[in-house]
């Protein structure tokens, strides 16, 4: 007979409250390739790479997409992720990818075995019936489905094998293309369907044709496909125009998103002083803040190597923090170019990777087309999303909550002051600077911001009674002193004898 017992916790109870894991902080080290192959269709959209020989098993070695890859991971130090997205830049076809087959289901006794195979297959609403399949003198799965298409191309379908899978696709292209699930034949053979991993139970979702679309339509398609990345160029083999640059550099500077847009420059007229309605031009008269641009003569992509410098910086680090000229960029052949060739780049807020008298090479001058310097604006990115990544998480895990007092705000701008402090290590904000800006709070102009930041808020009691009913902290004002960089030098020598 069990003993009986009063529970302890009738006495002593104990319950345990985990608070929520806070949000992370946004990636600002992504770099979006955009190109036109069809390795990724236009399902997937987006894939994720961290080194050039996964994208070169993707790609293969001629395609614009791992040029463009090439001299963003040539960079020293290297980035440690790039994503390359799909630009649906013609009709594209609908297709079924099949699920994997596991090794032991692409063995080919499997396979020869079969001299009657049979199955269906949803062509655009038809159900087509694919019958006297004989596969016993193949000796690969290509084989297989070059048996599968030939039996199929009279629908204006074909398949291939490939990554392990076999993939059904439409000869027709554009919205009105569509395909569906293989399922089991109406005819007395071996069905084949569930073997060829095709069925709605083994197969991705079909993918629909889709029509053709601006570069600006795409980049809006993938902006909504992923909040990851933070940059963004173009590497395909469809020309973009200058005005389908301008478009997508607009959407960008718009977007809600912190993003930026690079563009590689290969006019020459570009050096040219006189000639104002270059791409670099444009942007710069538009006065953007996100979009950068790079002239090279010899290397179609280049600015996916500037990109690659910059998305090396942690801004979790000490000292961090660079700018972008004086780089190198492994892989670019610089350009040898005149002082006033020169200066009508720098004119027109253009970098360029460029050869010195004293045999260096560098990039300068690491500007946006607004002519604000590239790491400022990165940096102000990080920052910014930085301390509301951190308000969000005070009030995110918070288990009881962040009373309205002067004690609740002060929770807040201790947060924000903690995020300042780590602007100031990774050498973003610089210490001791003089404030020549309008002041607000205790803060003047011609103040030396000692700490490099300065964090006010209104007093409570101050608070307009209609804020404070709607649960509103009052604004928390900040101050930044950028540490900036140097970037020309003047040396005086004085002589006595």
């Amino acid at each position: 007979m069990a003993n009986k017992a009063l529970s302890v916790g009738r006495v002593v109870s104990v319950s345990v409250n985990m608070t929520p894991r806070a949000a992370p902080r946004k990636s600002f080290g992504i770099l979006l390739i955009l190109g036109d192959s069809d390795v990724i269709d236009a399902g997937e959209r987006i894939r994720f790479y961290t080194s050039i020989e996964t994208v070169a098993g993707d790609f293969g070695l001629d395609a614009p997409e791992y040029e463009a890859a090439l001299n963003y991971f040539m960079q020293s130090p290297t980035p440690p992720q790039l994503a390359i997205g799909r630009w649906v830049a013609q009709n594209s076809p609908a297709s079924l990818k099949c699920g994997i087959l596991a090794d032991n289901e692409q063995t080919m006794a499997n396979w020869t075995s079969v001299t009657d195979g049979q199955f269906s297959i949803n062509d655009g609403g038809v159900v087509r019936q694919i019958e006297d399949l004989d596969f016993h003198l193949q000796t690969n799965l290509n084989g297989v489905a070059s048996i599968i298409s030939a039996a199929i191309a009279t629908y204006g379908l074909t398949c291939v094998w490939g990554d392990d899978r076999f993939t059904f696709t439409t000869t027709e292209t554009g919205a009105s293309a569509s395909i569906g699930y293989l399922d089991a034949g109406t005819g007395d053979g071996t069905n084949i369907a569930a073997q060829l991993k095709g069925t709605a139970d083994t197969s991705l979702p079909p993918i629909p044709g889709y029509d053709a679309e601006e570069p600006e339509d795409a980049v809006a398609v993938l902006a909504d496909a992923s909040s990851a990345w933070y940059g963004l160029t173009f590497a395909a083999k469809t020309a973009i125009t200058d005005d389908e640059h301008i478009e997508v550099a607009k959407f960008i500077e718009a977007s809600e998103r912190m993003r930026m847009y690079g563009i590689t420059v290969s006019d020459t007229r570009i050096l040219d002083g006189t000639f104002t309605t270059d791409i670099a031009s444009q942007l710069k008269k538009l006065g953007l803040n996100r979009a950068v641009t790079q002239y090279c003569s010899t290397i179609p992509f280049a600015i996916t190597s500037l990109f690659g410098r910059a998305f090396t910086v942690n801004f979790n680090g000490s000292m961090t923090t660079i700018t972008l000229k004086f780089k190198q960029e492994p892989g670019i052949a610089y350009e040898q170019i005149t002082e006033s060739q020169a200066q009508s780049i720098a004119k027109k807020n253009c970098n360029v990777f460029v050869y010195y008298n004293n045999d260096t090479a560098i990039l300068q001058e690491g500007v946006m087309a607004s002519g604000a310097f590239f790491d400022e604006i990165h940096g102000l990115d990080w920052l910014a999303d930085a301390i509301q990544t951190e308000l969000w998480n005070v009030l995110y895990t918070s288990a009881t909550k962040i009373p309205q007092t002067e004690e609740g705000i002060s929770i807040l701008t201790a947060v924000v002051k903690a995020v300042c402090e780590e602007g100031v290590r990774n050498g973003l904000i610089g210490r001791n600077l003089p404030w020549n800006a309008d002041g607000f709070g205790e803060l003047h102009r011609g103040d030396i911001l000692k700490a490099g930041y300065y964090v006010w808020t209104e007093e409570l009691a101050l608070q307009a009674q209609s804020e404070r009913e709607q649960r509103k902290a009052p604004p928390i004002q900040i101050a930044v002193k950028l540490a900036g960089a140097v970037h020309f030098v003047e040396a005086i020598v004085f002589v006595n004898r």
